[in-house]
């Protein structure tokens, strides 16, 4: 990946997952809790693809993983959104722009069950039976619910700030746009500096010689009065 979706998908995973662990798990709703980095992923996966969605998840589910106060073993989130993001980029929209609604919500709704499905299956597979106490059929519902709610007003935007980053003026000098502006700077014999300096030298002869020739002219005025 580029430097700049690096960085971008770097803010977004920390933004969202403090959010997360400061505000949406301190509101105690009834089931799950409405899951930001699962939609900054799919964000960034619509608009990144497959490769990167997967980058991005495993890296985001790392994070959820070691932040207090994770009761889970390392790794666990991690797997589940690598796969999350691995899948979402396969369906991304084309040119990563969002033509309707209903598809990207559809992708929200089955990330969001596929996710929770997923985790609790590895926990299973680890001795974890928290979703069997909670009731795994409330916490897809409430998974849904609350993904589906908070995803009209994260992905699209997300989605926006990667096409952003992804289209900046670093990025479209690596495609050739800049790359005829710069030969003009750049000629065969010198740098641009120097084409200045010559310039500018030249510049400054021009002026001496119509400063001598309006003196020249002062002095035949002189001598003839």
């Amino acid at each position: 990946m580029r430097f700049n979706r690096m960085l971008l998908s770097t803010t977004l995973v920390v933004v969202a997952l403090v959010i997360q662990v400061s505000v949406l798990a301190r509101l105690q709703l009834p089931g799950a809790v409405p899951d930001l980095l699962l939609l900054t992923v799919l964000g960034l996966a619509f608009v990144y693809g497959h490769l990167a969605g997967a980058f991005i998840g495993f890296g985001a589910g790392l994070l959820a993983d070691l932040a207090p106060p994770a009761d889970h073993a390392a790794g666990r989130y991690a797997l589940v959104l690598c796969v999350i993001g691995y899948l979402a980029g396969l369906v991304r929209p084309e040119n990563g722009q969002l033509k309707s609604a209903a598809a990207p919500m559809a992708a929200v709704v089955a990330a969001a069950i596929g996710s929770t499905l997923l985790y609790s299956g590895v926990g299973a597979l680890v001795g974890d039976t928290a979703a069997r106490q909670v009731g795994l059929g409330s916490l897809l519902l409430t998974a849904a619910i609350y993904d589906l709610l908070l995803a009209p007003f994260t992905v699209p935007l997300i989605m926006a700030l990667a096409r952003r980053a992804d289209n900046d003026p670093l990025a479209e000098s690596q495609t050739g746009g800049a790359q005829d502006v710069s030969k003009g700077w750049l000629p065969a014999s010198g740098t641009g500096l120097r084409i200045g300096s010559q310039r500018g030298l030249r510049l400054k002869a021009a002026r001496a010689r119509a400063t001598r020739a309006t003196r020249g002219a002062r002095i035949k005025g002189i001598r003839r009065l």
